[in-house]
């Protein structure tokens, strides 16, 4: 794993911020800049105390990535690995802010959730080779040539030009029309690449007996669905993340938090859109059974990525963020 300078990163966000929450909203910047950061700040429905992490983490962070990005020629594509819950999303859009209004870089932050197969595609990936393929998640429900050409378009276009990117519709289980995707103009310096498998590599395939939990146990009797998710992980995902040049994975304490995080989005998901007829709330056995779709590639995320990874973060039962070595 490579080392991250921590004491000078840290000392370098410390110098440029105060730690108070009025601090963070940087001392030159305008009106507008002031507003937007606020703007991102209630979007993602922060307390107030999140500024402390602000200081601790986030700019040494964003530091971290403007290093990282002075290193090479070309665009920084960063991963950003994390399980349920963990708060790949946050972290990304927040780095994302910073990056910008402090050092000037242009960020994208894609989401893995974005290039999902239509529902159709996995009605016929499941009827083809198992039918738990029909649960979005897991390796194999990715449209990979979509997220690779995309990645692509974005490192490459002119100023003067725009890419569609790709926006998967949760709520209605599909993939938005290509008239309601947002666009990107130009050449990002930064894109930040979330997902909860991103960077994965394969199990070893002996590994993958016996079954992990009753979803392995009951569905999957002849390991089929736990081998096409493996072998997609050793060929297609393999070339789409080679397109990454640095690897960040958020540590979470075990897996067994994955539940109770996952749980809170499911709140905030339904507090966040109106009840239609018949919605019911997403019951806890049900959370589980989802969850178990991903518990085995989650687990084994955790236990081998760290030793590869290029910045581990911890993450810990209160849902903080820290920088390594606070």
């Amino acid at each position: 794993m490579a080392q991250v300078p921590v004491l000078q990163e840290q000392q370098t966000g410390r110098l440029l911020f105060s730690d108070s929450l009025q601090g963070m909203i940087w001392r030159n910047s305008t009106a507008q800049r002031q507003r937007r950061f606020y703007r991102a700040l209630q979007d993602m429905a922060l307390p107030v105390d999140y500024s402390a992490l602000l200081s601790s983490f986030y700019l040494p962070f964003a530091t971290w990535l403007q290093v990282a990005r002075e290193q090479q020629s070309e665009p920084l594509v960063v991963g950003i690995c994390g399980a349920q819950g963990s708060g790949k999303s946050t972290i990304a859009h927040l780095a994302a802010q910073i990056i910008e209004e402090n050092h000037g870089l242009r960020t994208l932050v894609l989401s893995l959730d974005d290039f999902y197969l239509t529902k159709r595609r996995r009605l016929q990936l499941a009827a083809a080779v198992h039918p738990l393929f029909r649960a979005r998640g897991v390796p194999g429900t990715h449209d990979i040539r979509l997220g690779m050409a995309t990645i692509r378009r974005v490192l490459t276009q002119r100023p003067e030009s725009f890419a569609s990117l790709p926006l998967f519709d949760k709520a209605r289980d599909d993939r938005r029309a290509v008239n309601h995707w947002p666009s990107f103009q130009g050449r990002p310096d930064i894109v930040l690449f979330e997902g909860w498998c991103v960077g994965a590599c394969p199990q070893p395939e002996e590994q993958l007996q016996p079954a992990l939990n009753t979803l392995e146990k009951e569905d999957d009797t002849q390991c089929i669905w736990r081998l096409a998710v493996n072998q997609q992980l050793a060929g297609p995902y393999r070339q789409w993340f080679a397109m990454l040049n640095k690897l960040v994975l958020l540590q979470i304490p075990d897996f067994s938090w994955v539940q109770v995080w996952r749980g809170l989005q499911e709140e905030k998901l339904l507090s966040a859109r109106p009840q239609r007829a018949g919605h019911s709330k997403f019951d806890a056995y049900k959370l589980q059974r989802f969850i178990m779709h991903y518990e085995r590639l989650t687990r084994y995320i955790l236990q081998e990525m760290p030793q590869r990874a290029d910045l581990v973060i911890p993450i810990d039962p209160a849902h903080n963020p820290h920088w390594p070595g606070e």
